[in-house]
């Protein structure tokens, strides 16, 4: 499934099979979940993807070719999961000083390399990763976004006892899960008048859940947000302790109004996450099947990605959408 230009639907297309380069792994993939930054792609709300491009990045697959110097720590027919991470120089300062996730020359899956919404891919080994077998193709693939960039959102938290969370999709309910198993308080907020997500948030175990335009009942230690809301940001600064840390876990945002400095006084922190680390991935998937962590999917065939890139879009899915291409 090709996108040819920003703001157009993709287009089925046949295209010559991919060939493992030095170091790569060829991938028959077996499902690959949809994410919100495919939505930011397509929309054109981020800029100069490669094009076409064949977008996804949350891939899980089978090897079935391995490029000549590739990383020994896979062999053929061994399933693999493939992050939004896809290629860093390893020389840059950023690569020196264990920041790959900010390498100026980093190349992305489903974005300036092409992804999984295809029957083949090519991905660098060294940025694959082994998946725990506790999870089916279905279920393990929203792991390799929502999970890896949510766990190093929740990660830049540090050891926040009142952790809040602003937007209660994909990427929530899965770090929160790991939140409640570390015994952390976790307080959602949702869309005002969003009862139905509230209600979830509370089944889950959070002690309190309410509207963005809320406070919550007891001042945060942290606060995550997830939802691409600028105006979240103050919001979320007022609802901190003095010290607090605001982490904004998006890729894409719209703007940040501005606010008192009276808000952000006190030594109160925002910051971004950008990417992961292969570190990041390493950690989560050693702790995920601990949890459990458990995802929620809802399933589409390769060919209907474009029903659920709109459906996303109006907000109309169960759960998070994963296309099934080779399903096993």
């Amino acid at each position: 499934m090709v996108l040819d230009k920003a703001k157009l639907p993709l287009q089925a297309r046949d295209v010559p099979k991919p060939k493992p380069g030095r170091g790569h792994l060829l991938v028959r993939v077996n499902s690959c979940a949809v994410c919100r930054t495919d939505l930011h792609v397509v929309d054109g709300e981020l800029s100069n993807p490669k094009l076409p491009l064949i977008l996804g990045h949350q891939i899980v697959g089978r090897v079935e070719e391995i490029g000549e110097e590739a990383h020994s720590k896979f062999q053929i027919g061994d399933r693999v999961g493939i992050p939004w991470l896809g290629w860093t120089d390893g020389e840059c300062v950023y690569c020196r000083s264990n920041r790959e996730n900010l390498c100026d020359r980093a190349r992305f899956t489903g974005y300036t390399i092409d992804g999984g919404y295809a029957e083949f891919t090519v991905a660098d080994a060294r940025f694959c990763f082994h998946l725990p077998e506790h999870y089916n193709d279905v279920d393990a693939a929203p792991l390799l976004c929502a999970g890896l960039i949510g766990y190093r959102s929740y990660r830049k938290t540090g050891n926040a006892r009142c952790l809040g969370m602003y937007g209660f999709g994909n990427a929530a309910h899965l770090i929160a899960q790991i939140a409640l198993y570390e015994g952390r308080d976790l307080f959602v907020f949702t869309r005002p008048g969003d009862v139905k997500t509230q209600q979830s948030a509370k089944a889950l175990g959070a002690k309190w859940a309410g509207g963005s335009d809320e406070m919550p009942p007891e001042k945060l230690d942290a606060a995550i947000i997830f939802a691409s809301a600028g105006p979240l940001v103050p919001a979320a600064l007022r609802a901190l302790v003095k010290g607090g840390i605001v982490v904004c876990g998006g890729i894409h945002m719209s703007d940040i109004p501005s606010f008192p400095y009276v808000d952000l006084w006190e030594e109160r922190v925002i910051t971004s996450v950008a990417n992961l680390t292969r570190r990041d991935g390493e950690e989560f998937f050693e702790i995920a099947p601990r949890v459990p962590v458990r995802t929620h999917t809802e399933t589409f065939p390769l060919e209907e990605a474009n029903v659920a890139l709109d459906r996303f879009r109006a907000g109309k899915l169960k759960a998070t959408a994963v296309l099934l291409v080779n399903p096993n």
